[in-house]
């Protein structure tokens, strides 16, 4: 089975830039959900129990400038657990620059309950877990 993965690009604004005129911390992070986002939409209507986002890890490893136009944000299903899920995510540039990496974790939530829950057999089946 193959591992579920979504490209999303995004073209780059003004007001994503920093006083240094590179892309803002803050905006790496929305651009990741954005992605996140686009993969959980695209995989099937068995995932929209819902999910927190846990946890964040963030590697800035080139700069993103206006210039470069847009990036294209891959993120990639890494691990299914019994209540979480791991997602991989890589930022690229245009000429496929690695501009940043990042791994996030995603806990199923009960909206009801207000609690963590189960990820089910279902969502197993299409995270790939």
């Amino acid at each position: 089975m193959s591992v579920p993965e979504t490209r999303l690009t995004v073209p780059l604004r003004w007001r994503d830039m920093d006083m240094l005129g590179h892309l803002n911390q803050a905006v790496y992070h929305e651009l990741l959900e954005e992605a996140r986002g686009a993969l959980l939409t695209s995989l099937t209507t068995e995932l929209h129990q819902g999910y927190v986002l846990a946890r964040v890890e963030l590697d800035y490893r080139h700069e993103v400038r206006k210039d470069h136009g847009t990036v294209e944000i891959v993120v990639r299903v890494a691990r299914v657990g019994g209540k979480s899920l791991t997602l991989e995510h890589d930022m690229l540039l245009p000429d496929g620059t690695l501009a940043a990496t990042g791994i996030t974790v995603l806990v199923g939530w009960d909206a009801h309950a207000r609690t963590a829950r189960q990820i089910s057999a279902a969502e197993r089946a299409v995270l790939g877990g």
